[in-house]
């Protein structure tokens, strides 16, 4: 079962999608995208190109629990790609994923200045596999 995570961004959105298995997150990428309604076409047909079967978008709530803008924008794409797809999108809390993939593109040796090209889909990653391991952790 292949399954997409994705960390949306206004600017950029990291995309990472599972192994074959559901066991792994990788092949990160980013689709760099202001337009909404264009994001949300280039999502869907790359969300048929690789026989996605489901979807795990990081869910940005504030660091006390509640819903704030950002997290009320991820669950209208949610809607958006449910509508257009077919496919269930799990929301998942992605407290801290961006301060995780920075420091994990920081350890990498990674300078400051390269992070904004890569720091979306390291945190895709992170949310996808965090999905992936909870998801084994409950059969």
């Amino acid at each position: 079962m292949r399954i997409l995570g994705i960390d949306y961004g206004d600017a950029r959105t990291g995309l990472s999608v599972s192994d074959p298995s559901g066991f792994l997150a990788g092949s990160p990428s980013v689709i760099h995208e202001w337009n909404y309604d264009k994001l949300t076409d280039k999502l869907v047909s790359f969300i048929e190109e690789n026989k996605i079967e489901e979807i795990v978008l990081g869910w940005p709530k504030n660091m006390d629990g509640t819903v704030g803008e950002r997290a009320k924008k991820c669950e209208a794409l949610a809607k958006t790609l449910e509508e257009r797809t077919g496919l269930a999108v799990v929301l998942w809390d992605e407290r801290r994923t961006t301060v995780a993939a920075h420091d994990i593109l920081h350890q990498a040796g990674k300078k400051s200045k390269q992070h904004r090209k890569n720091v979306d889909a390291v945190a895709a990653t992170l949310i996808l596999q965090g999905y992936l391991d909870f998801k084994r952790s409950r059969r």
